[in-house]
């Protein structure tokens, strides 16, 4: 039984930019992971992603991006997931953490929907800090 399917999510999206694989399948599917997906996507750290239906819970195949098709520059550095199952961490609106200067983004769940740390900032909106990447 998985406990945080972000966190496994994250972890296939890690391991398969470690090995270099242009394609990773996370099962299964839920709002939540779409939503983080979206964002990736619209920051320009993954290529693309389909939503797939199988039967049981549906699954999601994400092409993942690297800077000149060379899998040895991938654009993701790293996968971070920091509020956690056993461990939530929630911050107001002053306290959004800045992710490698502004290199990076932290992804947060707010009471208007996932954000990313410069949307929330704009809106002066706090939440739960999903994740970091960079």
């Amino acid at each position: 039984m998985m406990m945080d399917p972000i966190a496994d999510m994250l972890t296939r999206m890690r391991n398969a930019i470690r090995a270099g694989h242009r394609e990773v399948e996370i099962v299964p599917r839920s709002k939540m992971k779409v939503g983080i997906l979206e964002i990736l996507k619209r920051e320009g750290f993954i290529q693309d992603f389909q939503v797939e239906e199988n039967g049981r819970g549906g699954r999601i195949r994400v092409q993942l991006k690297y800077i000149d098709d060379d899998p040895k520059k991938p654009v993701i550095t790293d996968l971070q997931r920091v509020s956690k199952p056993s461990r939530r961490v929630y911050v107001g609106a002053d306290e959004i953490p800045w992710v490698k200067n502004g290199l990076g983004i932290a992804i947060l769940s707010t009471s208007r929907g996932l954000l990313t740390d410069r949307e929330a900032r704009k809106l002066r909106v706090g939440g739960e800090l999903l994740l970091t990447v960079w």
